[in-house]
């Protein structure tokens, strides 16, 4: 019953634009992937997705994607016409790292451009029948949360992302568990979180593994108030040990209820079942959030 509701409401939202302004960019996503649920694909097919993704990024051309016809497409937790939004003009990638979620049939790429334009984009693609059903993207620039494309991007290149070996790898729920568990601890600063050693946190343009690479320099410390981190999406690929959580980030910016989140990714790599490596980018309302 409740994923007849799910189609019923999704179909509805589509063919009536009063209704979509009435619910969140991010509660349509959901119920668009809900009710267009794919079967499994193949890394192959989501490796020339990534392939489409970044030609598309640098030719400023979403047409080079294949999209379905009512592909929905969210920049910062906002439903946009895709010939709007970043994809709008060409962006030199420098660096990028995708993982690659064949049981969702779904990517996830980080970028990083320091020409022109200064961005770090977290993007999420899911694959329905082929073809893009929605693409979820977290978009940093100039004045977000201790922005610097530049720093970001040095400190990512040195760090190892390599497959893992197959008779090492974590599942699925290890992987998301350990994500989630760091977010959690943000409401609860006992929750506990596996945390390696080392552990790096490459913050915007801060990278906590300048202090001391071989150490554990991943926790947060407490908040002044617990905060409650919704609105999770996933992406996970148990080849590299990653998860992708995008997720609104309470608290953080100013001029916002402390309740209400502002768009917001972390990324992690788990290896071992400890979490190794966390990139977070989170965008602001006001330049660094009003801190």
């Amino acid at each position: 019953m409740w994923l007849w509701w799910i189609v019923v409401a999704h179909e509805l939202l589509v063919a009536e634009d009063t209704l979509i302004t009435m619910i969140s960019p991010t509660l349509l996503l959901s119920l668009a992937l809900a009710s267009t649920a794919s079967a499994t694909c193949t890394r192959g097919f989501l490796q020339d997705g990534t392939a489409n993704y970044l030609k598309a990024i640098g030719a400023g051309q979403s047409t080079l994607l294949a999209l379905s016809s009512n592909a929905i497409y969210l920049e910062n937790d906002i439903r946009l016409d895709i010939t709007k939004g970043v994809l709008a003009k060409p962006i030199k990638v420098d660096f990028s790292r995708s993982i690659l979620d064949t049981t969702q049939c779904a990517i996830f790429t980080e970028l990083a451009a320091t020409s022109d334009h200064p961005y770090v984009i977290h993007t999420h693609i899911w694959y329905a029948n082929d073809k893009i059903s929605a693409i979820d993207s977290v978009v940093s620039d100039e004045g977000d949360w201790i922005f610097n494309a530049t720093t970001f991007l040095n400190w990512s290149k040195q760090e190892n992302w390599d497959p893992i070996p197959a008779e090492k790898r974590n599942t699925r729920a290890v992987i998301q568990a350990a994500g989630d568990a760091y977010l959690d601890q943000w409401g609860n600063v006992s929750h506990p979180v596996p945390l390696g050693t080392p552990c790096t946190r490459l913050e915007g343009g801060l990278y906590t593994g300048s202090r001391n690479a071989s150490a554990n320099t991943c926790p947060m410390g407490a908040f002044p108030q617990p905060l409650k981190v919704g609105n999770r999406r996933y992406v996970i690929d148990e080849e590299v040990g990653s998860v992708s959580i995008l997720n609104d980030f309470p608290f953080l910016e100013k001029t916002f209820p402390v309740e209400k989140g502002t768009p917001s990714s972390n990324l992690f790599r788990v290896e071992g079942g400890l979490i190794r490596y966390i990139h977070e980018v989170t965008v602001c309302a006001t330049k660094n959030c009003g801190r």
